[in-house]
């Protein structure tokens, strides 16, 4: 088969289980509810960090990124929209940096990467606050203040536990940096330990994708013989222009296919489900069936306006329904 008509084949093919709806559910379900954490407390340390200090203005191109990577590419929107605001007013909250550890007269970020990278291509200085820190007090920082923004998706935040670890952290330190517990952290650094680094870095942050779909896809790559599938589908024509969440579905549900990954112990067929996406990612959506139940469950910029259009236009759409219902059966 073709390259391209491999990719043809799977991406309109329903997945083998429903897609987890976004970033909190993953955190609410199981196990998982070790995660749900006082976002109001979190914030409030971050913000304790920053009032009170005196903000200064720095040259971007003298910033360089935290020592600890914790976040996979794939923002582009984000980051749009940030520079879009940015550019029209000012930047509002100031970034959090320290002076470099190895560098005299520059600085790294502990966290406001996105501010930092708006003000470079915008050529204008950043609002800084400036503080003196150990590695240990700058991941705790770094961790706990993307916790209560929420917008670090379950593999971010793995990689994010496994590079830490890498860099000589205590697993002590990193569960208060992620505000988890040792039976969560061990689960996540099993995913990120688990799944090629490359692999990982191809899917990107999948942001509706939780720990339950995560920890499933790991069993299937613990499996050495499905790397090699995994890297055929990566080199498919056109995989690296779909979204992450898609890239994600195509992946475990074309190698839990080949049937060389450990057998499900489910005996019951899951419901047939699929991934949407418009408007260059501002709408996002998980639709399918289950059982005589048809759910459409939208995420993204655009959601609670999309949703409000669709439901006002619910009769009509029916009505449409029922008249090529009524024209095909007399045909």
């Amino acid at each position: 088969m073709a390259r391209k008509d491999l990719l043809k084949s799977v991406i309109d093919q329903p997945t083998e289980k429903p897609v987890d709806g976004g970033r909190s559910s993953y955190a609410m379900r199981g196990a998982s509810k070790s995660m749900k954490v006082s976002i109001d407390s979190l914030a409030e340390n971050s913000k304790r960090l920053l009032e009170g200090e005196t903000i200064v203005e720095i040259d971007p191109n003298i910033i360089d990124a935290s020592f600890v990577n914790d976040r996979l590419s794939g923002d582009d929107t984000e980051f749009e929209e940030l520079k879009t605001s940015i550019a029209a007013g000012q930047q509002d909250t100031p970034v959090l940096l320290r002076p470099h550890p190895d560098h005299a007269d520059r600085y790294m970020v502990v966290f406001g990467h996105r501010r930092v990278r708006v003000a470079r291509a915008l050529g204008r200085l950043v609002r800084a606050v400036v503080k003196d820190m150990d590695d240990e007090a700058h991941v705790l920082a770094q961790g706990q203040e993307n916790t209560a923004r929420a917008d670090l998706s379950f593999i971010e935040k793995s990689l994010f536990a496994k590079n830490l670890l890498d860099h000589g952290q205590d697993k002590h330190v990193i569960q208060k940096a992620l505000t988890i517990d040792g039976t969560l952290l061990s689960r996540m650094l099993s995913v990120a330990q688990t799944v090629p680094g490359h692999v990982i870095d191809a899917i990107g942050p999948a942001k509706q994708i939780g720990r339950d779909r995560w920890e499933d896809f790991k069993k299937l790559m613990a499996v050495k013989t499905n790397h090699g599938i995994a890297d055929r589908i990566l080199g498919t024509d056109g995989f690296d222009q779909l979204d992450s969440d898609t890239k994600f579905e195509i992946l475990h549900s074309k190698i839990a296919e080949a049937g060389r990954g450990p057998k499900r112990r489910s005996a019951k067929t899951a419901p047939a489900k699929r991934t949407w996406t418009a408007g260059e990612g501002r709408i996002k959506g998980v639709i399918g069936r289950s059982g005589k139940a048809y759910n459409i469950s939208l995420t993204s910029k655009d959601s609670a306006a999309f949703g409000d259009y669709l439901a006002g236009k619910l009769d009509g759409l029916y009505a449409e329904f029922l008249t090529q219902t009524e024209e095909s059966s007399s045909s």
